[in-house]
């Protein structure tokens, strides 16, 4: 409990005399008995009173203020007890200013504080001290504890006068001492007053041992912080000195270069970036690292590379995402030909994130044949969308930290590419193309396709952690599309991840109209070519893609162009004006034709027939041929045939073995004929087993006499039970056969859903007939199927085919 907080005991013993004489209300100062100071008076009024004393008997009252900043005091301003005290010199020390020295004599109770004559004068009662009743012994016990309390506290104070610690040791008065230790101490002036007021000499001593003790307590406690602080500044300046040291030999080694402005460049860069705390903390601790490492390090490259790395990262950054579907619809129609249901999911898309901006976890896959614009739609998709665009080619990664990044610690270690292609777009919101995707390979090193799983996964990729960088980022706000050219090359969990949007092979109509729209465009402006110096005929894109190239897309179309526009910046260059490229003249430009046109055999002849094969550049027209020759029932397959497709021919065989009797065929074929099944094109190896029914069509034709109709082409699996299974790729196949001329194709009933994906032109060309068995097959590829029809062993059981006319939708 404060000093000054506690209660004043009663007074008593007091003399009666009483007297007024001047007084002066001191600011901050407390006079003592036998105490003599000095003391500065500006006060008009204080300076009249020490005048009036002096003309007197030198007498005159000095009481406390209780707050210094009262200007002109009153009674209830000062304190109620004060001392009486002698004038003993006088001296002015400006016009408005004395400097007065005074001895303190008694203590004094004021009775009345009031102004005269713009003079102070106070009426006081005299004060005298208690006669103590406590022991001798205990006196000197308390004084001896005020002695030691006393010296040890001058330790603290070494600037403390020796003769005033000379005087207190060598003092034995109780009286004496408290109030000399009292006037002695830098203690509040609250406390002092109440030292003041002690009228038993006993319990003043008592009360100044405790402002000693606490006093004593203060100056440890500052004597511990004064040493930590000049242990601080002692590092410090070692500090200062060896930094002051290491930047003039860095300057000599290094040159010009400031290591600490670069960190200064480092910490501010970090303190700006607008990420959380915890990264902020991460690299902050590297600044820290590199500041305490040569310059020159390779420790020290090592973290500056991880800094400018991490810093580089487009933390808050984002496009402003374009909700105008119409807008982009324009963008899309201008920048591709065709592709009208393509187009439509990618508005759809669109439209999902106009409706609801935040919209996370749409994925794409982009699935087709070479050629037919995949990465071109997703950069079609960047633009209409305002996404900044990044490309990754996963073809051939085998890697996991091609995607997750090397961790630091290992030499020549880098982030990964999905972190270099968010910093290289620029914002946390980009459209990131991952190219390729089925061509992902895996071995020893890891599985890169295991690692795009968290990537690819909206509930995983808002802490996505590079070894790399190795803190969280988030890829929440990342369109990813990903291309492939056959999805069956993706792993099930991560194909899981993706909507499938398929990209079909063009028609040939589709490759004319994008090359005469796009392509010749383009490469004429990439050759320095103008419509004045150079003109292709239409005839001559026709050409092209029926003669020299042979692709589901437009990319080797592109490369023929390509060639005829650096002939002709040729000749040009060698003088000629103007440079015309017809069909006549193809030849001369481009050589002779590398292809013959697709097509379908002139009439139907026995035992050919046309299969449909899906190929990775798209669907094809293979041939199928037959030979049944007197021998002693081998089987021979050529080709280039897969296992599966040996399985099929296998399957035909008994199939036609077990309904000889049905279609007239000897029974005993098998044991007097050798089976002689090819495919064309016999280099290209081949699988599956989608020809079935072609090579069952193709066999019954062969034993039988019966042609095939030319103008059929058929797909679909067939079982030894003369089941019609379905297939894929029906798009692509169904393809092959518009370019070829067929007009009727078979294909599985169960694939009848599969119609409503075909091009329309495809539709309105092509009549489709769904078939579940063999029979109907042979009932309508056959041309002559009287005795078919009329064999009793074919019954209604086997169900209906179903036809789906020529321009006419399913």
């Amino acid at each position: 409990m404060s000093i000054t907080n506690k209660k004043i005991e009663v007074l008593d013993n007091l003399s009666v005399e009483k007297l007024t004489i001047p007084a002066i209300a001191l600011r901050g100062l407390v006079v003592f008995p036998h105490d003599v100071i000095h003391f500065d008076v500006g006060r008009e009024i204080s300076i009249n009173a020490v005048e009036t004393a002096m003309r007197g008997d030198r007498f005159i009252f000095l009481v406390p203020q209780t707050d210094a900043a009262v200007d002109e005091p009153t009674r209830k301003d000062v304190y109620d007890v004060g001392t009486v005290a002698r004038v003993r010199q006088v001296l002015k020390i400006s016009d408005d200013g004395v400097r007065v020295l005074v001895e303190g004599v008694w203590r004094a109770r004021l009775e009345i504080f009031e102004t005269r004559n713009n003079t102070t004068y106070a009426t006081v009662t005299t004060l005298n001290e208690k006669v103590s009743r406590t022991k001798a012994a205990y006196r000197e016990a308390l004084i001896r504890r005020v002695h030691e309390a006393f010296a040890k506290f001058t330790t603290f104070t070494p600037k403390m006068p020796k003769d005033i610690k000379n005087t207190v040791m060598s003092s034995q008065n109780p009286s004496f001492l408290g109030d000399y230790i009292a006037a002695a101490l830098p203690i509040p002036v609250d406390d002092k007053q109440y030292v003041l007021e002690q009228l038993n000499p006993v319990k003043r001593l008592e009360v100044v041992l405790d402002i000693l003790k606490r006093e004593l307590e203060i100056c440890e406690i500052d004597a511990k912080i004064n040493e930590k602080t000049h242990r601080n500044i002692e590092e410090n300046q070692r500090d200062y000195y060896l930094r002051e040291q290491l930047k003039v030999i860095s300057g000599e080694l290094y040159g010009e270069e400031d290591p600490d402005a670069e960190l200064s460049l480092y910490y501010n860069k970090v303190e700006a970036l607008p990420a959380n705390e915890k990264i902020k903390e991460i690299l902050k601790n590297e600044v820290n690292k590199l500041s305490k490492m040569p310059p020159g390090s390779h420790e020290a490259t090592v973290i500056r590379v991880y800094l400018d790395t991490c810093l580089a990262l487009p933390f808050g950054k984002t496009t402003q995402i374009n909700t105008d579907v119409k807008k982009a619809e324009k963008i899309l129609e201008k920048d591709h030909y065709g592709l009208k249901k393509i187009k439509e999911q990618i508005l759809e898309t669109i439209s999902v994130f106009t409706l609801k901006p935040d919209t996370k976890g749409t994925i794409l896959c982009l699935s087709g044949p070479p050629g037919v614009g995949k990465t071109s739609i997703a950069k079609s998709l960047a633009k209409s969308m305002g996404r900044n665009f990044e490309r990754i080619a996963l073809g051939g990664i085998h890697d996991e930290a091609e995607i997750r990044g090397h961790r630091k610690t290992y030499i020549g270690a880098m982030a990964g590419k999905i972190i270099k292609a968010i910093t290289s777009a620029g914002s946390t919101n980009p459209l990131i193309l991952l190219d390729e995707i089925d061509k992902l390979a895996a071995d020893y090193k890891g599985d890169p396709a295991s690692a795009l799983l968290e990537v690819l996964d909206a509930e995983q990729n808002n802490t996505f952690v590079d070894h790399y960088i190795d803190f969280p980022f988030d890829l929440s706000d990342v369109f990813f599309v990903t291309t492939a050219n056959n999805t069956q090359n993706i792993p099930s969990p991560l194909l899981d991840r993706m909507d499938i949007i398929e990209l079909p092979g063009y028609l040939r109509e589709d490759k004319f109209q994008i090359a005469k729209q796009h392509l010749v465009k383009k490469q004429m402006e990439k050759h320095g070519l103008t419509s004045k110096t150079f003109k292709m005929e239409d005839s001559v894109l026709t050409d092209l893609i029926d003669f020299y190239t042979r692709e589901a897309g437009v990319r080797r179309l592109e490369r023929r162009i390509a060639a005829l526009c650096r002939k002709a910046a040729r000749k040009i260059a060698e003088g000629e004006a103007k440079v015309k490229i017809t069909s006549k003249n193809l030849t001369e430009f481009l050589g002779k034709h590398k292809y013959t046109a697709e097509s379908i055999l002139p009439e139907a002849e026995v035992g050919i027939i046309n299969g449909l094969a899906w190929t990775a550049v798209g669907g094809e027209i293979m041939q199928m041929e037959v030979l049944a020759v007197e021998g002693t029932g081998k089987i021979e397959l050529t080709g280039s045939l897969g296992d599966v497709m040996k399985e099929s021919a296998s399957a035909a065989v008994t199939w036609v073995r077990a309904n000889a009797d049905s279609y007239g065929i000897d029974p005993d074929f098998y044991k007097n004929k050798d089976i002689h099944i090819h495919a064309t094109e016999a280099a290209v190896p081949k699988d599956g087993p989608s020809a079935g029914v072609t090579m069952t069509t193709a066999l019954v034709s062969a034993l039988t006499g019966i042609p095939v109709k030319n103008t059929v082409a058929m797909t679909g699996e067939v079982t030894i039970r003369g089941r019609v299974l379905p297939i894929g790729g029906l798009n692509e196949k169904t393809m092959a056969a518009y370019r070829a001329g067929v007009k009727t194709v078979i294909i599985p009933k169960k694939n009848e859903p599969d119609l409503e994906e075909i091009e329309p032109k495809v539709r309105e060309a092509i009549e489709f007939v769904a078939v579940d068995r063999v029979e109907q097959v042979l009932e309508v590829a056959l041309t002559d199927c009287k005795k078919i029809k009329q064999n009793p062993n074919i019954t209604a059981a086997y169900g209906r085919k179903t036809v789906h006319p020529a321009k006419a939708r399913p």
